[in-house]
């Protein structure tokens, strides 16, 4: 036991103290004079390092994006996480558009999920953090807001996750999307949170099929196995060397079914649509970005390509180059868009191009590999009427006054719009096909009219031509005279 006269007395000890922090104050000064400061970070973390306890967690971070393309990683965990809510997740985000059935439901930032696989734990958590910023001139501005994932586990368990674990949500993520499969409807947005331009989605609900739809039966039963034969030559298009991709160039009046023929093409394959108005696209980076954006499985539509932008050529006329740098959405541009080494990208693609005056397209657009089938979509037939008749009448069989319209047809242009809007008139269908009746011989009168017009027109045209080459005054002939040579002898 010590006694109370061995303990040093209270002064004693404060004293001892401050010399003690004098020292230290001094020895801190003389290394900061003396030690030059990278020397001294480099000295602290190598002392945190060997005295540091090791963690056993290993995190690993899921990125929204990888470069310009999303990442499948963190789209697979944003599925399938929400599967995986818990009570004890304390904010949700909840939303759902008119026509869905089901709520959709996704985590809220800073939310943690605790997932159990082969008896491993391993702890989820979304992240939103403000991003870095970019160079104000660059065409791409950055996100305000970077979203990712952060996976948590012991560092024994790392094979697994990699090798088996990720894989399996991948694959999980894909069986829900597929059950839960809603088409989508995409179009172009800017917004500066995301980066500038970029894709938004609704849900596609068009009724439109091959079964309502107004067109002649070969060419129907023509755009229905081209599209069959192609879903199923994934490993042909591979074996030959070209990508997956079809291009079909709907050309025709306006009112012949061309938007309708593309909803029933989506609705046909299950594909989403991506409709891309080239007015909003301003360089050719942007075009890019936007291609590397559209998901597999997918039907991308440029509506009206001959009056949506007037596209520079890459040459001028007498073959020079052109050099006016304030043009950055070029024709050639779209080319390799759409056949390029940008348009492998993706597999099991679809470029639709429509256009009223397929005359007015750049030859280039045209050529096989780029529109690989050309559809006509053209005036209402008879044949197409009757569909027409079925869907809104409903009309199966024969009616008296088919034969009338029928011969009306021959010789009336038009369009399955105008004879829907007809139909639409009356569900008395006596009433509504006699207003039918009545609108074709109106245009047939009007077209005969415009007939006789023309007629007329060049009947005078030639009178007038005529009348001008008579009153035209001659010319006097010039009397020559004949030169008298005389001969030598």
């Amino acid at each position: 036991m010590f006694s109370t006269k061995e303990m040093p007395s209270p002064s004693s000890l404060f004293s001892a103290y401050a010399s003690m922090t004098a020292s230290i104050v001094l020895f801190r000064s003389m290394a900061n004079e003396l030690i030059p400061h990278p020397v001294r970070g480099y000295l602290l973390s190598t002392f945190r390092y060997f005295f540091k306890p090791r963690s056993q967690v290993l995190t690993l971070v899921v990125d929204e994006l990888d470069g310009i393309l999303r990442n499948q990683v963190y789209d697979a965990a944003e599925t399938y996480l929400c599967t995986k809510i818990s009570p004890d997740t304390d904010r949700l985000k909840v939303c759902k558009t008119p026509k869905e059935k089901k709520l959709t439901i996704k985590l809220e930032k800073g939310e943690k999920i605790v997932d159990n696989y082969e008896g491993v734990e391993l702890r989820w958590r979304f992240v939103c953090a403000e991003a870095e910023k970019n160079n104000p001139h660059d065409h791409f501005p950055s996100r305000s807001e970077k979203r990712f994932f952060e996976l948590g586990f012991h560092k024994k368990h790392k094979d697994m996750v990699l090798n088996s674990y990720l894989p399996f949500i991948v694959d999980r993520a894909k069986t829900v999307r597929e059950e839960h499969r809603v088409l989508k409807m995409h179009t172009l947005s800017n917004s500066q949170s995301y980066g500038g331009i970029k894709w938004d989605s609704i849900n596609l609900e068009h009724p439109s099929t091959f079964d309502t739809l107004a067109m002649e039966p070969d060419l129907k039963n023509a755009v229905i196995e081209d599209l069959n034969r192609f879903v199923k030559r994934k490993k042909f298009y591979k074996r030959v060397g070209r990508a997956w991709k079809r291009g079909y160039l709907l050309y025709g009046p306006p009112g012949t079914g061309k938007s309708s023929l593309v909803a029933a093409m989506a609705n046909h394959l299950k594909f989403d649509v991506y409709d891309l108005q080239l007015a909003n696209v301003m360089h050719d980076s942007d075009l890019r970005k936007l291609l590397l954006a559209t998901g597999n499985r997918s039907i991308l539509v440029i509506e009206d390509i001959d009056c949506t932008v007037d596209l520079p050529d890459r040459r001028h006329g007498d073959g020079r180059k052109q050099h006016d740098h304030h043009l950055q959405l070029t024709l050639s541009g779209l080319l390799n868009f759409i056949d390029g080494l940008w348009s492998s990208c993706g597999d099991e693609r679809i470029i639709v191009f429509t256009t009223n005056h397929k005359e007015k397209l750049d030859p280039a657009l045209l050529r096989p590999g780029r529109m690989d089938m050309h559809i006509h979509m053209s005036y209402c037939t008879f044949h197409g009427f009757k569909m027409l008749a079925s869907n809104y009448l409903e009309i199966d069989g024969y009616h008296q006054l088919y034969e009338e319209i029928e011969e009306l047809m021959k010789n009336t242009e038009a369009t399955p719009a105008q004879v829907a809007e007809e139909l639409m008139k009356s569900e008395d269908a006596d009433i509504a096909l006699e207003g039918l009746v009545k609108l074709l011989k109106r245009k047939n009168f009007e077209a005969e009219d415009q007939v006789d017009e023309a007629e007329n027109r060049i009947v005078t045209q030639r009178a007038a031509k005529r009348q001008k080459i008579e009153k035209k005054p001659k010319r006097p002939v010039r009397a020559t005279r004949r030169k008298i040579t005389k001969r030598r002898y």
